[in-house]
């Protein structure tokens, strides 16, 4: 237990996740499949996956490259597939749900801050009017083999979760509660675990996939992390994957898998 309610490092906090965890396999379902990403933008990205790689290829550009992936499914027919891309001189998170039922898919492209810019105080960063998180997240929309058209991928933001108070077991040491609060913030707390005693009000992101299917993302801003996960509402499971260095020299990254068993503690309602 962390009786001095101390920050800890992502890698430290992977450990702590890693006992006994309730991590879904890594799915050997995509070996031998090829998608043709094509998104809204007109970026159109050919990704073939075996057991164990991905190697991926963006037309009209000299854009390749391959990488180690996690792939999961809470929900039949839908996949998190994850991975971590060196690029041009950085490093990328890389998260893509592949929705074989409606042929879409939405890819969020994340990156950590460098030693400078973690540095900075949140006070400044709030005089200077930026977010207090350097953690930068983006998200793509787009269809799976077929030509991007208008209303092509159903997957869009999502007010659903709001108001929702939800109990996540990740392990049977690490319990966690999350109070999505408004559109763009939600307030985490540590019941039982590494962090226990520890909570912070985060930016974060919703995305509705299916019918009471989730993109959660969150962006914390003590100890720079990007976290997300796929929440199964109907079926009480979420699976994802925490981004973050690993130690506090800005040269490692950590980017483990975490899962749970979760369930409804309570809904707010305003009546506004």
């Amino acid at each position: 237990m962390n009786s001095h309610h101390d920050w800890i490092t992502v890698g430290a906090l992977a450990d702590g996740f890693a006992t006994q965890a309730f991590i879904l396999p890594n799915l050997a379902d995509l070996a031998g499949k090829r998608f043709n990403l094509c998104f809204e933008n007109g970026w159109q990205i050919d990704h073939r996956f075996d057991a164990q790689y991905v190697s991926w290829a963006q037309a009209g550009d000299d854009c390749t490259g391959r990488a180690a992936y996690r792939a999961t499914s809470v929900r039949p027919g839908i996949y998190l597939v994850d991975f971590l891309k060196h690029e041009r001189g950085n490093d990328y998170s890389v998260s893509l749900v592949l929705d074989t039922l409606t042929q879409s898919f939405t890819a969020v492209i994340a990156t950590l801050p460098d030693a400078e810019q973690a540095s900075e105080g949140l006070y400044a960063r709030a005089l200077a009017g930026q977010q207090l998180t350097g953690v930068q997240v983006e998200f793509y929309h787009g269809s799976l083999d077929r030509p991007w058209v208008t209303g092509a991928c159903p997957h869009a933001p999502t007010s659903a979760l709001v108001g929702i108070r939800n109990l996540y077991r990740y392990s049977p040491t690490e319990v966690y509660e999350h109070i999505y609060l408004n559109d763009d913030f939600y307030t985490w707390h540590c019941i039982k675990g590494v962090e226990q005693g520890l909570c912070d009000t985060d930016r974060c992101h919703y995305y509705k996939i299916a019918d009471e299917l989730y993109l959660f993302v969150w962006r914390e801003k003590i100890v720079p992390t990007l976290g997300l996960v796929m929440i199964d509402m109907q079926h009480h499971r979420s699976d994802g994957k925490i981004f973050g260095y690993a130690g506090d020299s800005f040269d490692q990254l950590s980017n483990f898998p975490v899962a749970s068993y979760c369930r409804v503690l309570g809904k707010t309602d305003y009546g506004l």
